[in-house]
């Protein structure tokens, strides 16, 4: 299958979540043997047209990220292509646009990755970006909703959830066990003051708990933590890679997740597979809670209490080192779901 990906900017220029999961996705599709192109801006050296990373090849549409001359080169460089799916980022808006009119050219359908964590509401073309594709993916019903209130159809919505690495996940040794792992930016978001003090309720009992994560936020957060009398027991280990990641959460008993705003929970995810019991404190911008709303070995919270009622009853719970209920999330089944997706597409587009 010929996929067009659109993304002026690429992780080069921003290293968003929605950008990530865009270039993961053709990433995965190229590996699979998909020919796979991202019509992006050049953040290459050189003068080349093209550059290829993992098997994906980039074209450079504009010199830069500069949306008037992306927006009005893209749809030629789309037809050129002559691709069976284009799948588009839905920021910046104007690029959704372009991608509809290329694919018009091409006759193919448009796909619309939303993954919320940037707006195009301020754009003039912000409507038209919600109104022309044939399909609008979300990581979340929580995204998913807010597309709703602004006046999308839910037939045209679709909810994907982020993938994970089931292998990876079972490939790391586990630390060495801690009660309670959190992983966050330690910036205004991540709310770890509901975290310590949950912790700081249970000062008589026996635990220890590993933070990671790295931000503006941290001092704040280490002082909190000497201030509440729980300094010998929390450990802040900063920035960590995946791997080193996966193997604190393999050693974890649970995974407290408390940040104010997440589209998609992926920590938590990672955590989850990883055998944690996942605690979440419900907020009204964080889709955390719908990973663990049918999941046994989860707790729902509201109050610092009542998560610290939920670490005591996660000790009830058998500690594990991989959950294989997860394995629906693994990169290869998320994957399937976007091939169904884009052949009901074109389907849907050859009867048109």
């Amino acid at each position: 299958m010929r996929v067009a990906f659109v993304s002026m900017e690429t992780t080069r220029h921003d290293d968003s979540g929605g950008t990530r999961r865009l270039e993961r996705l053709a990433r995965l599709l190229a590996e699979r043997g998909h020919d796979v192109t991202v019509f992006c801006a050049r953040s290459w050296d050189g003068e080349r047209e093209t550059a290829t990373d993992a098997g994906v090849v980039y074209h450079g549409v504009t010199d830069g990220p500069a949306q008037t001359s992306f927006a009005l080169r893209l749809p030629w460089a789309l037809s050129r292509f002559d691709p069976d799916v284009i799948h588009a980022l839905s920021t910046p808006a104007s690029q959704v646009v372009a991608a509809n009119f290329g694919g018009t050219l091409a006759r193919a359908p448009l796909l619309v990755e939303w993954f919320g964590d940037s707006d195009p509401s301020g754009s003039r073309w912000a409507g038209r970006a919600r109104s022309v594709p044939d399909r609008i993916v979300t990581p979340s019903e929580l995204v998913r909703t807010g597309l709703r209130e602004r006046g999308v159809a839910d037939e045209r919505l679709r909810t994907l959830p982020e993938s994970i690495d089931m292998d990876l996940v079972r490939s790391v040794d586990p630390a060495e066990d801690v009660d309670v792992a959190f992983a966050h930016p330690l910036d205004e978001t991540a709310n770890v003051k509901s975290l310590l003090l949950g912790l700081a309720e249970l000062r008589d009992r026996e635990w220890s708990a590993t933070i990671i994560g790295d931000g503006p936020a941290r001092e704040e957060y280490e002082r909190e933590v000497e201030d509440l009398r729980i300094g010998d027991r929390v450990e802040f280990v900063g920035e960590c890679s995946r791997e080193r990641r996966l193997s604190i959460y393999r050693g974890a008993h649970a995974f407290v997740q408390t940040a104010y705003r997440e589209q998609f929970a992926t920590e938590l995810l990672w955590a989850l597979a990883a055998g944690c019991v996942g605690i979440v404190e419900y907020q009204a911008e964080s889709s955390a809670h719908e990973l663990i709303e049918n999941y046994d070995r989860g707790f729902r919270v509201t109050t610092p209490q009542q998560l610290a009622d939920a670490i005591v009853g996660a000790g009830e719970f058998e500690h594990l080192t991989v959950e294989d209920s997860w394995a629906d999330y693994d990169h290869e089944a998320v994957l399937e779901s976007y091939l169904e997706l884009y052949r009901d597409l074109q389907d849907e587009y050859g009867l048109l």
